[in-house]
Protein backbone atom coordinates (compact mmCIF):
# COMPACT_ATOMS: atom_id res chain seq x y z
CA UNK A 1 0.00 0.00 0.00
CA UNK A 2 1.18 3.54 -0.77
CA UNK A 3 2.08 4.91 2.68
CA UNK A 4 0.72 8.33 1.65
CA UNK A 5 -2.82 6.90 1.43
CA UNK A 6 -3.21 7.14 5.19
CA UNK A 7 -2.34 10.85 5.20
CA UNK A 8 -4.79 13.72 5.03
CA UNK A 9 -4.86 15.57 1.69
CA UNK A 10 -2.90 18.49 3.17
CA UNK A 11 -0.27 16.27 4.80
CA UNK A 12 -0.03 14.24 1.62
CA UNK A 13 0.79 17.38 -0.38
CA UNK A 14 3.41 18.42 2.19
CA UNK A 15 4.96 14.94 2.22
CA UNK A 16 5.15 14.70 -1.58
CA UNK A 17 6.54 18.22 -1.86
CA UNK A 18 9.25 17.43 0.70
CA UNK A 19 10.07 14.15 -1.04
CA UNK A 20 10.36 15.91 -4.40
CA UNK A 21 12.61 18.58 -2.87
CA UNK A 22 14.94 15.96 -1.39
CA UNK A 23 15.10 14.13 -4.70
CA UNK A 24 15.99 17.30 -6.59
CA UNK A 25 18.57 18.24 -3.94
CA UNK A 26 20.24 14.82 -4.12
CA UNK A 27 20.34 14.95 -7.90
CA UNK A 28 21.80 18.45 -7.76
CA UNK A 29 24.57 17.40 -5.36
CA UNK A 30 25.31 14.37 -7.51
CA UNK A 31 25.53 16.54 -10.62
CA UNK A 32 27.86 18.96 -8.88
CA UNK A 33 30.20 16.12 -7.93
CA UNK A 34 30.33 14.65 -11.41
CA UNK A 35 33.62 15.03 -13.26
CA UNK A 36 34.04 15.72 -16.98
CA UNK A 37 34.60 12.68 -19.17
CA UNK A 38 38.18 11.52 -18.97
CA UNK A 39 38.76 12.58 -15.34
CA UNK A 40 38.84 10.56 -12.13
CA UNK A 41 39.46 11.10 -8.45
CA UNK A 42 42.88 9.70 -7.65
CA UNK A 43 41.62 7.85 -4.57
CA UNK A 44 39.64 5.59 -6.91
CA UNK A 45 42.87 4.42 -8.52
CA UNK A 46 45.36 4.62 -5.62
CA UNK A 47 43.68 3.78 -2.34
CA UNK A 48 46.65 4.28 -0.01
CA UNK A 49 48.15 7.49 -1.33
CA UNK A 50 49.16 10.30 1.02
CA UNK A 51 47.40 13.60 0.26
CA UNK A 52 48.27 17.10 1.47
CA UNK A 53 46.29 19.31 -0.90
CA UNK A 54 47.67 22.63 0.31
CA UNK A 55 45.58 24.92 -1.88
CA UNK A 56 42.45 23.78 -0.06
CA UNK A 57 44.01 24.95 3.22
CA UNK A 58 45.81 28.00 4.61
CA UNK A 59 49.24 26.40 4.20
CA UNK A 60 50.17 27.82 0.80
CA UNK A 61 51.75 30.99 -0.57
CA UNK A 62 48.42 32.86 -0.43
CA UNK A 63 47.86 31.94 3.22
CA UNK A 64 44.23 30.96 2.62
CA UNK A 65 42.14 28.45 0.64
CA UNK A 66 42.40 29.12 -3.08
CA UNK A 67 39.33 29.75 -5.26
CA UNK A 68 37.94 26.56 -6.75
CA UNK A 69 39.35 24.20 -4.10
CA UNK A 70 36.21 23.16 -2.23
CA UNK A 71 37.59 19.88 -0.84
CA UNK A 72 41.03 18.27 -0.39
CA UNK A 73 40.40 15.91 -3.31
CA UNK A 74 42.96 14.91 -5.95
CA UNK A 75 41.60 14.86 -9.50
CA UNK A 76 43.51 13.85 -12.62
CA UNK A 77 42.91 12.76 -16.18
CA UNK A 78 42.43 9.01 -16.29
CA UNK A 79 45.72 8.31 -18.15
CA UNK A 80 47.68 10.42 -15.65
CA UNK A 81 46.03 8.67 -12.69
CA UNK A 82 46.76 5.24 -14.13
CA UNK A 83 50.39 6.16 -14.81
CA UNK A 84 50.74 7.48 -11.27
CA UNK A 85 49.36 4.20 -9.88
CA UNK A 86 52.24 2.40 -11.62
CA UNK A 87 54.69 4.79 -9.97
CA UNK A 88 53.18 3.96 -6.60
CA UNK A 89 53.50 0.21 -7.21
CA UNK A 90 57.18 0.61 -8.07
CA UNK A 91 57.80 2.75 -5.00
CA UNK A 92 56.27 0.18 -2.69
CA UNK A 93 59.06 -2.21 -3.65
CA UNK A 94 61.43 0.34 -2.13
CA UNK A 95 59.33 0.87 0.98
CA UNK A 96 58.18 4.28 -0.26
CA UNK A 97 54.97 5.96 -1.37
CA UNK A 98 53.82 9.13 -3.07
CA UNK A 99 52.54 12.21 -1.30
CA UNK A 100 50.42 14.58 -3.37
CA UNK A 101 50.41 18.37 -3.00
CA UNK A 102 48.39 19.30 -6.07
CA UNK A 103 46.80 17.68 -9.11
CA UNK A 104 44.13 19.22 -11.37
CA UNK A 105 43.81 22.97 -10.72
CA UNK A 106 40.78 24.94 -11.99
CA UNK A 107 41.38 28.09 -14.01
CA UNK A 108 39.58 30.09 -11.34
CA UNK A 109 42.39 29.14 -8.94
CA UNK A 110 45.03 30.39 -11.37
CA UNK A 111 43.02 33.62 -11.74
CA UNK A 112 43.04 33.86 -7.94
CA UNK A 113 46.85 33.63 -7.98
CA UNK A 114 46.98 36.46 -10.51
CA UNK A 115 44.74 38.73 -8.43
CA UNK A 116 46.71 37.93 -5.27
CA UNK A 117 49.97 38.83 -6.99
CA UNK A 118 48.63 42.29 -7.83
CA UNK A 119 48.16 43.12 -4.15
CA UNK A 120 51.76 43.86 -3.18
CA UNK A 121 50.75 44.62 0.41
CA UNK A 122 49.74 41.02 1.10
CA UNK A 123 53.01 39.29 1.98
CA UNK A 124 51.86 37.23 4.96
CA UNK A 125 53.48 34.03 3.62
CA UNK A 126 56.64 35.59 2.19
CA UNK A 127 58.92 34.22 4.91
CA UNK A 128 57.86 30.65 4.20
CA UNK A 129 57.34 30.54 0.44
CA UNK A 130 59.32 33.35 -1.21
CA UNK A 131 61.74 34.81 1.37
CA UNK A 132 64.38 36.05 -1.09
CA UNK A 133 62.29 37.29 -4.00
CA UNK A 134 60.09 40.36 -4.18
CA UNK A 135 56.42 39.64 -4.69
CA UNK A 136 56.46 42.14 -7.57
CA UNK A 137 58.87 39.84 -9.45
CA UNK A 138 56.95 36.57 -9.11
CA UNK A 139 55.51 36.89 -12.63
CA UNK A 140 58.80 38.00 -14.18
CA UNK A 141 60.65 35.01 -12.76
CA UNK A 142 57.90 32.57 -13.77
CA UNK A 143 56.79 31.50 -10.31
CA UNK A 144 53.24 32.56 -11.19
CA UNK A 145 51.61 32.60 -14.63
CA UNK A 146 48.18 33.26 -16.08
CA UNK A 147 48.06 29.69 -17.41
CA UNK A 148 49.07 26.45 -15.69
CA UNK A 149 49.62 22.93 -16.95
CA UNK A 150 47.72 21.75 -13.88
CA UNK A 151 44.53 23.14 -15.40
CA UNK A 152 44.80 20.66 -18.28
CA UNK A 153 44.42 17.84 -15.76
CA UNK A 154 47.58 15.77 -16.24
CA UNK A 155 50.10 17.62 -14.09
CA UNK A 156 50.91 16.72 -10.51
CA UNK A 157 52.97 18.16 -7.64
CA UNK A 158 54.31 15.46 -5.35
CA UNK A 159 57.09 14.08 -3.19
CA UNK A 160 58.14 10.79 -1.61
CA UNK A 161 57.41 9.50 1.89
CA UNK A 162 58.78 6.53 3.79
CA UNK A 163 56.86 3.67 5.40
CA UNK A 164 55.67 5.86 8.28
CA UNK A 165 54.68 8.78 6.07
CA UNK A 166 57.73 10.96 6.67
CA UNK A 167 58.77 13.05 3.68
CA UNK A 168 62.18 12.35 2.19
CA UNK A 169 64.58 15.28 2.23
CA UNK A 170 64.30 17.16 -1.06
CA UNK A 171 66.29 20.19 0.01
CA UNK A 172 63.34 22.59 -0.04
CA UNK A 173 59.65 22.28 0.66
CA UNK A 174 56.97 22.30 -2.03
CA UNK A 175 56.22 25.64 -3.74
CA UNK A 176 59.42 27.24 -2.46
CA UNK A 177 60.04 30.09 -4.91
CA UNK A 178 63.81 29.91 -5.33
CA UNK A 179 66.52 28.53 -7.66
CA UNK A 180 67.17 26.05 -4.86
CA UNK A 181 63.97 24.31 -5.98
CA UNK A 182 65.40 23.57 -9.43
CA UNK A 183 65.96 19.81 -9.75
CA UNK A 184 69.52 20.55 -10.90
CA UNK A 185 70.39 22.78 -7.93
CA UNK A 186 73.59 21.92 -6.08
CA UNK A 187 72.72 24.32 -3.26
CA UNK A 188 70.94 21.54 -1.37
CA UNK A 189 72.49 18.57 0.51
CA UNK A 190 73.77 15.60 -1.50
CA UNK A 191 71.09 13.30 -0.07
CA UNK A 192 68.42 15.71 -1.23
CA UNK A 193 70.00 15.74 -4.68
CA UNK A 194 69.89 11.93 -4.78
CA UNK A 195 66.27 11.91 -3.65
CA UNK A 196 65.34 14.39 -6.36
CA UNK A 197 67.13 12.28 -8.96
CA UNK A 198 65.35 9.13 -7.83
CA UNK A 199 61.94 10.85 -7.94
CA UNK A 200 62.68 12.25 -11.38
CA UNK A 201 63.80 8.88 -12.75
CA UNK A 202 60.82 6.89 -11.50
CA UNK A 203 58.37 9.51 -12.78
CA UNK A 204 60.06 9.55 -16.19
CA UNK A 205 59.98 5.76 -16.27
CA UNK A 206 56.18 5.94 -16.20
CA UNK A 207 55.74 8.65 -18.78
CA UNK A 208 55.95 11.92 -16.88
CA UNK A 209 58.02 14.93 -17.94
CA UNK A 210 59.80 16.87 -15.16
CA UNK A 211 59.78 20.65 -14.92
CA UNK A 212 63.23 22.20 -14.74
CA UNK A 213 62.30 24.87 -12.19
CA UNK A 214 60.45 22.73 -9.62
CA UNK A 215 61.60 19.34 -8.35
CA UNK A 216 57.99 18.40 -7.39
CA UNK A 217 56.28 19.17 -10.72
CA UNK A 218 55.58 16.55 -13.42
CA UNK A 219 53.32 16.41 -16.49
CA UNK A 220 52.20 13.30 -18.36
CA UNK A 221 54.02 13.23 -21.70
CA UNK A 222 50.99 12.20 -23.72
CA UNK A 223 48.37 14.22 -21.86
CA UNK A 224 44.85 13.78 -23.27
CA UNK A 225 43.86 17.47 -23.08
CA UNK A 226 46.98 19.39 -24.17
CA UNK A 227 45.08 22.50 -25.28
CA UNK A 228 42.16 22.61 -22.84
CA UNK A 229 42.16 24.61 -19.62
CA UNK A 230 39.32 23.36 -17.40
CA UNK A 231 37.48 25.31 -14.74
CA UNK A 232 35.32 22.82 -12.82
CA UNK A 233 35.85 22.95 -9.03
CA UNK A 234 37.92 20.56 -6.95
CA UNK A 235 35.43 18.62 -4.82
Amino acid sequence: MDRTESLSPFRKIVFLSFFSYCTILCLSVSAQNELPDGFIRLSEVIHDIHVDLRYSSQDNFLGRPVAGYLSPVCILSLPAAEALSKVQLDLKKEGLKLKIFDTYRPQRAVDDFVQWAKNLKDTSMKKTYYPKVSKSLLFKYGYIAARSGHTRGSTVDLTLVDSVGKELDMGTHWDFFSPKSWPSSRAVPEQAQRNRTFLRQIMQKHGFIPYEAEWWHFTLAHEPFPNTYFNFPVQ
